[in-house]
């Protein structure tokens, strides 16, 4: 059994005093040895070939007397002593027996003295003491200090065989708090520990180091394919919702799986590079398992070399903007959605899903936003009149504050009227802070801007954003679009949001649309505008004009 460590060094001084050189044993509720001191490890290491339970380290607790101390304990609670004689030898061993929150605690002393319920009850709460110390006190798993100890034990102890670590982050869990609140996201931890455990196997043990972050410890030679079957079993039980208060939430999980020795002969190393593959597996879409491998890590080196990078781009001019038309079914070009593009002198043009993350996470999006707006603001000048454009604003923007004033004062700046300009935000924005984010859309809304909600039905599509916040627009991902001429259920889908939003009084814009077949479909079905590849890829700002003048869109069904 591999959950069987030494205790941390930064525990208590009393528990290392009198913990450490003793014989503590721990069980779980089946009474199965779930954790033990060292000294037990050494002398009971024939326990461990077997399932271990409290039977097989003590079988003389099988006589009438020890079973009836053993449910007590476990049934009322109170500390017990009972003195066990070895049958080889007739020495006499006492046992205190106490009750924990996951099941029994056991101290073995030298047989012979009467004990006081006094004497009891203190060793029962230094072993006790012991437990709580290596043990998440939410999810009564092994925690981060246990994890250390075990992982660096387990990788001195390796010898020709395998350790597979297999790092578990949550996919949506801070959704989990922001909306249903913080004893939800509790229920949630519990629940994901349960479902953990559930997989697990013999010679496999589940830690939680912190927040949303789980971690396994699998030894065994046929790796890295039994850690990925383990891996691909835990992703699906994730994937299944966790009932909250009659709610069903969906969370989900991404993997990193990481081999010692092959990935690291340390913990760092081997913490390294499931970091690393867990990285991947969020990158590739998330809700998935990735097994580190060398070309993450040249990938990772890339990404940072970027990341570095992205700190001097906007000093450097090396943004620039392109622009996409936007269609409208009766009306012919209404305006042109800005795009923000990053020209890198050396890797070339990057892809925006790339480095607006990266700019996010690091506080550039403030800056990079403000001169994408002004920019595309100042072009929105040099055209036609009746034509908007549409700038996309990240979340992080939004939550900025004063982003009212900086709107108002760039428009007055550019001479851009308000109504030509129109915000594009996604629904992840509007979980964050909601009273404030209704302020801000309805001072947008008082200044004369227009409000898109931007890949609607992609992210968490609550129906109360459309009733309580002031959108003008939606517009349709191209993931529902991509298969509207063939699939059912993209089609009442589709077809379902058109009706609602304008029902509800707004416009609708399908992206993504790509030949004639999706844009006639759509405009049976009355779509106001749209915006894809059939209708005019992004351009430059110096090519709109000449695009103006030559473009005539006829889409008849």
């Amino acid at each position: 059994m591999s959950d069987i460590d030494r205790p941390p060094h930064d525990a208590p001084s009393d528990i290392d005093r009198n913990l450490i050189d003793e014989l503590v044993s721990f069980y779980n509720g089946a009474l199965q040895l779930i954790n033990c001191s060292a000294l037990f490890e050494e002398k009971y290491k024939a326990v461990f070939e077997t399932h271990p339970t409290i039977w097989r380290a003590y079988p003389e607790l099988l006589v009438p007397e020890g079973k009836s101390t053993v449910e007590s304990v476990l049934a009322v609670g109170f500390p017990r002593s009972v003195d066990i004689i070895s049958a080889p030898s007739g020495s006499v061993r006492t046992l205190l027996i106490f009750r924990t929150e996951s099941g029994l605690g056991v101290i073995e002393t030298r047989g012979g003295t009467a004990l006081s319920e006094t004497h009891v009850s203190a060793d029962s709460e230094r072993a006790l003491l012991f437990h709580q110390a290596r043990h998440d006190a939410l999810t009564g798993l092994p925690n981060r200090r246990h994890f250390s100890d075990q992982l660096q034990t387990s990788l001195q102890l390796l010898g020709s065989g395998r350790l597979a670590l297999i790092q578990i982050d949550l996919d949506e869990f801070k959704p989990v708090n922001d909306t249903l609140g913080h004893a939800a996201g509790d229920i949630v931890l519990k629940m994901t520990a349960d479902r953990i455990q559930s997989a697990l196997r013999q010679g496999e043990v589940a830690y939680r180091l912190a927040g949303d972050e789980f971690v396994v410890l699998q030894c065994c030679d046929d790796q890295p394919a039994k850690a990925e079957r383990l891996a691909a079993s835990l992703v699906s039980a994730l994937r299944e919702p966790f009932m909250i208060d009659g709610i069903n939430v969906f969370v989900g999980a991404s993997i990193g799986i990481a081999i010692a020795p092959d990935d690291g002969h340390d913990g760092e190393q081997l913490m390294k590079a499931a970091d690393i593959a867990l990285y991947a597996a969020k990158n590739d879409g998330r809700g998935r398992a990735r097994t580190f491998n060398r070309s993450m890590l040249v990938m990772l080196e890339q990404r940072e070399m970027l990341r570095r990078s992205l700190r001097v781009a906007l000093q450097e001019k090396q943004f620039f903007i392109e622009y996409q038309p936007l269609v409208g079914l009766s009306r012919g070009i209404v305006g042109f959605e800005a795009l923000l593009r990053w020209h890198h002198p050396y890797a070339g043009v990057i892809p925006p899903a790339l480095f607006i993350p990266m700019a996010e996470a690091d506080g550039l999006m403030g800056k990079i936003g403000e001169w994408v707006l002004e920019q595309a603001c100042r072009e929105a000048t040099t055209w036609p009149p009746h034509l908007i454009v549409a700038v996309n604003l990240s979340p992080v923007e939004f939550l900025r504050n004063g982003l009212t004033d900086r709107i108002a004062g760039i428009l007055d700046a550019v001479g851009l009227p308000a109504d030509r300009l129109e915000l594009e935000i996604t629904e992840s924005v509007l979980l964050e802070r909601t009273t404030d984010n209704l302020d801000v859309l309805n001072t947008l809304e008082v200044l004369g801007i227009r409000i898109a909600l931007d890949d609607f039905g992609t992210h968490y599509s609550s129906l109360t954003y459309l009733k309580n916040f002031p959108f003008d627009t939606i517009k349709i991902d191209k993931y529902f679009i991509k298969d509207i001429q063939t699939n059912r259920k993209c089609q009442i889908i589709v077809q379902f949001i058109i009706e609602l939003a304008h029902g509800l009084g707004m416009f609708v814009t399908a992206e993504g649309v790509e030949n004639a077949g999706e844009a006639s479909w759509l405009e049976r079905k009355k779509c106001d505008r749209l915006q894809g590849y059939l209708l005019g890829a992004p351009m430059p700002a110096e090519a709109i004009r000449d695009f103006l003048r030559q473009s005539s869109f006829v889409l008849q069904a």
